[in-house]
């Protein structure tokens, strides 16, 4: 029989002397000293059985269940801490997946609201601090400061359901005034908010509704983009250069209200929208976002006061019935 010494086992092995100890210590695993040999030494069976704690190591099995483990010839406690170490796997997986969730809805806030030059102020913001409150400073390891009540109330938060209407927007007339480069909103906001008040829009249609859409979209690892701004008019209207006159088909929408810089909400949006079992997507034109549009709500009012604050939008994805 050969064996093998305690250096040429941790070398073969890559592991230190030190946890070879102390396994034999915890019951592990065993060596023995020939008389005229005075270092540890292991037989083929011990080798074979610190492969096997090896591998229970790296599935991350405590040493006190790994003992069972080794003693268990029915096999049944080793299914019961397979399948024990399994739950608070996926725990974990629950876990890292929220936080990587809340995270990438920081970002994508904290994106919109640069491109918008407004500042997230964290503590301000309801939707994630609504998902972050249930959730306790994680201790040790994940599965000790998350529990599966915590993490559920939390995906709850994340995943609530929008409220959505189904709108019918009418045909229209519009003032059109596209920009490309970088923050497009802003110089193209600027220019038909110019065009508004030069014209007494507001006093001349009341009613009218100012769209905007992404044109051409942002396109990835690019900072240049484009935006384009519809105001309805009258339509007897004439526009100047640089804006161009437009029709606008209307149609039928599904509205989803926000504030001013939750863009974000665009993904959980036209999510479930499209798991709609009544309605589809529509896409059309303008193409620039293939239909889709950004409505300001309260613009007349903006307009009327000579300032934009409280700014409430509504995310608009054009929908037809199923099957029709």
């Amino acid at each position: 029989m050969e064996f093998l010494t305690i250096s040429q086992v941790s070398k073969q092995f890559n592991i230190s002397t030190r946890m070879l100890r102390y396994y034999e210590k915890a019951g592990l695993l065993c060596s023995s000293r020939r008389q005229d040999y005075s270092y540890r030494i292991y037989d083929g069976e011990a080798v074979r059985r610190l492969q096997q704690i090896l591998v229970f190591r790296k599935l991350r099995i405590p040493v006190k269940q790994i003992a069972e483990i080794l003693n268990d010839r029915e096999q049944v406690r080793t299914l019961e801490i397979t399948q024990e170490n399994l739950r608070q796997i996926n725990e974990e997986i629950a876990a890292l997946s929220l936080m990587r969730d809340v995270l990438n809805r920081m970002a994508e806030k904290l994106d919109g609201n640069l491109k918008r030059r407004v500042r997230l102020d964290l503590l301000e913001d309801g939707e994630i601090m609504d998902i972050i409150h249930v959730l306790e400073p994680p201790k040790t390891n994940l599965k000790e400061g998350y529990s599966m009540e915590d993490l559920t109330k939390a995906d709850k938060a994340m995943e609530r359901k929008m409220e959505i209407r189904i709108v019918y927007l009418p045909p229209a007339e519009v003032a059109s005034y596209q920009y490309v480069g970088e923050n497009p909103e802003d110089p193209a906001g600027d220019m038909i908010l110019d065009f508004i008040k030069k014209s007494d829009l507001a006093r001349i249609k009341p009613d009218f509704r100012l769209y905007g859409f992404n044109n051409p979209s942002p396109a990835e690892g690019q900072k240049e983009y484009g935006y384009e701004f519809w105001a309805t008019i009258p339509e007897d209207m004439e526009v100047q250069a640089p804006l161009k006159k437009k029709h606008f088909n209307g149609g039928l929408y599904a509205a989803h209200c926000i504030k001013m810089g939750d863009f974000h909400e665009w993904e959980g949006f036209v999510r479930q929208v499209l798991a709609s079992k009544e309605y589809e997507g529509d896409f059309r034109e303008p193409r620039g976002m293939d239909g889709c549009l950004e409505e300001e709500l309260n613009i007349y009012t903006n307009v009327a006061e000579g300032k934009r604050e409280n700014v409430q939008l509504d995310l608009l994805i054009p929908i037809k019935k199923r099957g029709s």
